[in-house]
């Protein structure tokens, strides 16, 4: 079991990152027109709850695969409402 622990906290970390890119491009743009902003409060609220839940029950595994992508969903959510209607 523990092997399959390690890999998944892997996995978790590198698919949380997955949300850096977006931000980055967002930034790099100025520009959040495309992006759905709908889509990003639920990822937001829903890293952030598992994240939570992974504090509350002390499992590291959660903890390691979600803090990541509380950060970069939160980033791309405020960077989204932040330059939804700039213009360029």
């Amino acid at each position: 079991m523990k092997i399959f622990q390690i890999f998944v906290t892997i996995m978790g970390t590198v698919m949380s990152l997955g949300y850096f890119p977006q931000a980055y491009k967002i930034w790099r743009n100025k520009s959040a027109r495309d992006i759905s902003i709908s889509t990003y409060i639920i990822f937001s609220i829903g890293t952030l709850t598992w994240l939570t839940y992974g504090i509350l029950i002390h499992d590291i595994t959660i903890i390691l695969g979600f803090v990541i992508g509380v950060v970069g969903s939160w980033s791309i959510l405020f960077l989204t409402i932040y330059f939804k209607n700039k213009k360029i």
